[in-house]
């Protein structure tokens, strides 16, 4: 299904040449494709997927990942919710915008436009890693007001010590250059090199889990606009303002996380009045896709807990 909605403010993608993941094919059997559409907002064609009834809930996944990622959770948070969850910019089925619209607060504003198009606005926000960061970054602007946000190992805060120092100018210069995504690609496609990326993060997934990052990460075009994203980050000024968050925050972390370390969720709790943190023990970056049900359960309990769901009910004796 297509839908144009708002579409202006054109932009030229950067790195065209750079081959995306084809949703004829690669989609073929994407999680969920019955859900699926394509709509034009703020200038990008959007792959979104909306399922369910109630109360809307914006799922926004993390740098380098698609719609896959919730493939599991999405549908049990649609025994509750509406769930709007889109590819971002550049990723999975999105078009990729001009580099200059990767940034963190680009990104925001093209989301927000997004949602305007399909006429929602969430109640309730989760981002994973990069993503939570998204999200918060547009409850500090007003483009969105939910009632809870939740940050699935939430890459919220600033690297720091000397990694600070090189991997920010590293992923500018690799982000001009069309050769590195083409050669990741390759090298995603070797026997065994994506069960490896994923086991980095801490995480364990099932075959078709591994299969879909697969997929993506042997496209170069979902590479580079995962590099080009990394290279536009700014989380300083992100940091500071988080004491401003108005949104009941939940911060679920993986005990097992080596890409966003657990103790960060536990940093940011003391940065933002009135937040919770989770620590899902034994579970990596990917936590919400290991265990969707335990997330999914935290999630809906925090729904009551800020009145967007009617509170259980006990069960007489």
């Amino acid at each position: 299904m297509q839908r144009a909605l708002n579409d202006n403010h054109p932009r030229k993608p950067f790195a065209a040449s750079l081959a995306k993941p084809n949703w004829t094919e690669d989609g073929l059997d994407w999680p969920h494709r019955q859900t699926s559409a394509f709509v034009h907002a703020g200038g990008l064609r959007w792959h979104v997927q909306q399922m369910g009834r109630g109360p809307v809930v914006l799922l926004l996944h993390g740098t380098g990942a698609a719609t896959h990622s919730w493939r599991m959770l999405a549908p049990l948070l649609a025994e509750h919710f509406t769930v709007v969850a889109p590819d971002l910019p550049g990723h999975g089925f999105t078009e990729t915008p001009d580099a200059s619209r990767m940034s963190m607060a680009a990104m925001a504003q093209d989301l927000a436009a997004l949602l305007r198009g399909l006429g929602h606005q969430p109640v309730m926000v989760a981002g994973h890693s990069a993503g939570a960061a998204v999200a918060a970054r547009m409850c500090l602007d007003g483009s969105i007001a939910p009632s809870a946000l939740v940050g699935l190992n939430a890459a919220l805060l600033p690297i720091g010590g000397a990694a600070s120092r090189y991997m920010l100018p590293l992923a500018r210069m690799l982000a001009t250059s069309a050769l590195v995504p083409r050669l990741v690609a390759r090298f995603a496609r070797n026997p065994g090199m994506v069960e490896r990326m994923v086991a980095d993060t801490g995480s364990s997934l099932e075959p078709a889990g591994i299969d879909y990052y697969r997929r993506l990460v042997g496209c170069p075009g979902h590479v580079a606009a995962a590099i080009r994203m990394m290279a536009s980050w700014r989380l300083d000024e992100l940091a500071a303002q988080l004491p401003q968050l108005a949104p009941r925050l939940l911060l679920i972390a993986g005990s097992n996380d080596k890409t966003i370390a657990a103790k960060d969720a536990t940093r940011v709790q003391a940065m933002v009045p009135g937040a919770r943190v989770e620590v899902m023990q034994g579970l990596g970056h990917l936590a919400h896709e290991e265990r969707p049900h335990d997330v999914a359960g935290l999630m809906t309990e925090l729904a009551r807990e800020v009145g967007l769901l009617p509170p259980m009910v006990a069960a007489a004796e």
